[in-house]
């Protein structure tokens, strides 16, 4: 659990030379320059400021100026050097520099909404007014870049007090129905920091979910949250909040939380720790596990509905499809007795991407059967035979249905330890071609 220092200080200069990254405190420093020289009032906000009070090093910066943020981006990617995104729309920018980190400019200002769950209506504001249009009070904190205020604290909402208390709260009783996703933040948030929300806060976020705001979400955002929570460093805890607050049912109402879900997402977590620390230079799309812990044993029509209502991408699609739908088929072929040999483990498994056989390890109950998967994921997976087809015409075998055929024995051989040298792969694929 994350704990703020004590007292909340009104100038956060030292924490900020203390936390920060040196080149973001540099980017810092040259943006209170630039809107001194501008003659507008420019901030930082939102997460970075909450966990600089907290202690907790972040890389990428929000900044709110006063004034027109994409001349502000601009302007700051000119003295940089950086590359300009601009979303007009939004009064929004993205500067990226070539060495350091993102930054996201904003103009200050209100937000309104037409109805629930629909994009924001954006006017021009006072940063007091841009504080107040945020998510939760613990991230309606500022600090003020200009040389002479440089690392003045601005706090519209006391969120200082909410972070020395631990708590998530919400700025109106309409935030959950205006936009949903907060509704998975504040989750996200409790699990991350330790925190609780306070008793209005639930109330509200149970009152929305009761109206089936959720559902009102586009499949875009509602994955991307989903994405966000299931990447957190404790994701079952996340999935637990949601199955008790009834948040799993109003994305299908099969979803629900159970103990064989608790174990199942336990035995996840343990998979992933033992990929990252075995195969740490290969990408692993963990929520995608989580996705598919989530949808183990339930029937094929709701599975499909999900993966509908997630709009997933048909890669992430099939990954979550084979695991649910060959998990049970796969890990009993590799637990048949004798056992199974490293090329019977390859052709088990070959084909399934990375997340599907992390997903199998994680579902296999057997140690033997464990081990093989590790053992395919770690060794097998990258064997090759040193033939290709060019060295088998090399040889004088006429190019045909058999060069798949002894190309694929040849994989066998070398997998099985029954060919060790190129020598002596020539001469297996030799004797195969002459059966």
């Amino acid at each position: 659990m994350q704990k703020p220092a004590q007292p909340m200080p009104a100038n956060v200069r030292e924490l900020m030379i203390r936390h920060l990254p040196a080149r973001s405190h540099i980017v810092l420093e040259a943006a209170g320059r630039l809107a001194d020289e501008m003659g507008v009032p420019v901030f930082v906000v939102g997460g970075i400021v909450r966990d600089l009070l907290l202690g907790v090093s972040t890389f990428d910066l929000d900044l709110v100026v006063e004034g027109n943020g994409i001349d502000f981006a601009r302007a700051f990617a000119r003295d940089t050097g950086g590359q300009v995104s601009v979303h007009d729309r939004f009064g929004t920018a993205t500067v990226t520099l070539e060495e350091g980190p993102r930054i996201d400019i904003a103009t200050a200002r209100k937000e309104s909404y037409a109805q629930p769950a629909a994009l924001p209506l954006v006017v021009p504001a006072s940063i007091q007014d841009d504080l107040l249009r945020r998510d939760f009070t613990i991230n309606a904190l500022a600090v003020r870049l200009n040389a002479q205020r440089f690392g003045e604290m601005v706090d519209a909402c006391n969120g200082q007090g909410d972070l020395a208390a631990q708590r998530i709260r919400i700025l109106h009783s309409r935030s959950f129905l205006d936009d949903p996703t907060r509704i998975f933040r504040a989750i996200r948030f409790e699990q991350r920091l330790g925190f609780r929300m306070d008793r209005p806060t639930l109330a509200c976020l149970r009152d929305a979910i009761a109206t089936g705001v959720i559902g009102h979400l586009s499949a875009h955002r509602l994955s991307e949250e989903l994405k966000r929570m299931f990447a957190e460093r404790h994701p079952g805890r996340a999935i637990a909040r949601m199955g008790e607050l009834g948040v799993l049912r109003t994305i299908h109402p099969k979803l629900a939380w159970s103990e064989k879900l608790e174990g199942m997402l336990k035995r996840v977590g343990h998979a992933v720790a033992w990929h990252e620390r075995s195969l740490p230079k290969h990408k692993l799309e963990v929520w995608l596990l989580y996705v598919m812990a989530l949808l183990e044993g339930l029937p094929p029509k709701p599975v499909a509905d999900i993966l509908k209502r997630l709009a997933l991408s048909k890669q992430e699609a099939e990954a979550i499809r084979a695991g649910h739908a060959h998990a049970r088929t796969v890990l009993r072929r590799l637990a048949k007795r004798p056992a199974p040999k490293p090329s019977d483990v390859y052709r088990a498994l070959a084909g399934f991407p990375r997340e599907t056989v992390v997903f199998l390890l994680a579902s296999a109950k057997s140690e033997s059967v464990k081990r093989l998967i590790q053992a395919y994921a770690t060794t097998y997976r990258q064997v090759k035979p040193s033939l290709t087809g060019a060295s088998l015409k090399s040889l004088g075998l006429k190019p045909g249905p058999q060069f798949k055929k002894i190309l694929g024995r040849l994989l066998d051989a070398r997998l099985n330890g029954d060919v060790n040298s190129d020598m002596e792969e020539r001469e297996l694929a030799r004797k195969l071609a002459r059966v």
